[in-house]
């Protein structure tokens, strides 16, 4: 099989790398040799964050380049629009609706960039845009949001059982926060 490259890109620590660790878990669980990076970006201040999960037969570095990624993963608009020029032609983006406003336009040197969704779909991107904070907040936390975002990712994986992903949430996640994970995972699965 062919390397596959998956990009999870947020804001400050909003839980990319509990993503990465759920999605190479399971990765790793069916076979397939996984590398997963550091998070890398300025997650302590708020700023861009991203880690990067390649899999495949053989896989030799985590980093992905421009035009590489097969899907990114986004908990915030403006994230998948800064990214995108490192998806693949006719790529897939799975985003959170969330709104969250970057330091220039805080302190009033810029705006908030208007109709995201519709210029990242011109561009070419396949984009999965749903409310996954509401997901969360409904499965008990707004901290699952990264789950729910996962539960959405796993749609696109048809091969692999939601009882695998259950099976590493399980692994991975603090047993007082299981259910509430759990839940938060199948209402983005079902988003």
């Amino acid at each position: 099989m062919e390397t596959k490259n998956i990009m999870i890109v947020g804001v400050g620590g909003q839980g990319t790398l509990l993503a990465s660790k759920l999605l190479g878990k399971v990765l790793l669980d069916q076979g397939y040799d996984v590398k997963v990076s550091e998070v890398h970006g300025m997650s302590q201040r708020g700023g861009s964050v991203v880690t990067y999960v390649r899999y495949g037969d053989k896989v030799y570095s985590p980093v992905i380049d421009k035009g590489e990624a097969d899907i990114i993963v986004s908990f915030e608009k403006l994230e998948s629009a800064r990214w995108i020029e490192f998806l693949k032609p006719d790529g897939q983006i799975i985003t959170n609706v969330q709104e969250m406003e970057p330091m220039p336009v805080i302190v009033g040197n810029a705006v908030y960039p208007e109709n995201l969704i519709e210029k990242m779909q011109k561009a070419g991107a396949k984009v999965d845009a749903k409310d996954f904070l509401k997901l969360a907040e409904e499965a008990g936390s707004s901290k699952a949001v990264n789950i729910a975002l996962m539960g959405r990712l796993s749609k696109y994986f048809p091969d692999i059982s939601e009882d695998k992903w259950l099976s590493a949430l399980e692994a991975i996640v603090p047993q007082k926060f299981l259910e509430l994970n759990k839940k938060a995972f199948a209402l983005g699965q079902s988003a």
